[in-house]
């Protein structure tokens, strides 16, 4: 017997994430439109710290809400605060990006070295590239969302402890406490 789709009710300013999500699943597109105007800022403000180049994030932005729009029934809201899976996404979708052709870190043997700056990768792409196709995304994965959550926020994001709490809404202790349990799993799983 074949389940019954439940209608999606009509989504509006006051919807939650994760109510839109389940009407994006709905193939609804004002609440895209919506779940975008609410959280592209944001967005681009974090992938900024992450890559100067505005073209750049912007691709990345509207892959990462192309992919919401194919994905949403993938989102379980039991599992992951909406905010974050955005995050996940587009962190990814930002890596791709920096991947593409027009970003090519290979240094060519004879090209200028004055050109070296703009073909190496700075420090952050490399770990961001580590997290996406090493040990460490695996690894990441493995931790509850609670451990993961802060360590995206210090470690990938550069907030410090407090500003991590405050954006997760713990207490800086418990931030830390969790912090120091998640580094702690992750030289385990790493080990």
């Amino acid at each position: 017997m074949r389940r019954r789709k439940q209608p999606v009710p009509p989504v509006s300013e006051q919807s939650s994430d994760a109510e839109l999500l389940r009407a994006i699943a709905a193939e609804q597109t004002a609440a895209l439109r919506l779940l975008h105007h609410r959280h592209a800022g944001w967005l681009r403000a974090r992938l900024r710290r992450r890559c100067a180049d505005p073209d750049v994030i912007d691709a990345a932005i509207q892959d990462t809400f192309v992919a919401v729009w194919s994905d949403a029934k993938k989102y379980e809201e039991r599992s992951a605060d909406a905010a974050a899976w955005l995050w996940t996404i587009a962190v990814r979708r930002l890596v791709s990006a920096l991947r593409g052709p027009a970003h090519r870190w290979l240094i060519d043997p004879a090209a200028d070295p004055a050109d070296d700056v703009a073909t190496t990768p700075s420090a952050e792409e490399l770990v961001l590239l580590g997290v996406e196709h090493g040990a460490l995304g695996p690894a990441l994965d493995r931790l509850s969302p609670e451990l993961r959550s802060l360590i995206e926020a210090t470690a990938l994001d550069g907030l410090t402890v407090r500003e991590a709490a405050k954006l997760l809404g713990i207490p800086e202790g418990t931030a830390k406490t969790r912090l120091m349990r998640a580094r702690t799993r992750l030289r385990e799983l790493l080990a």
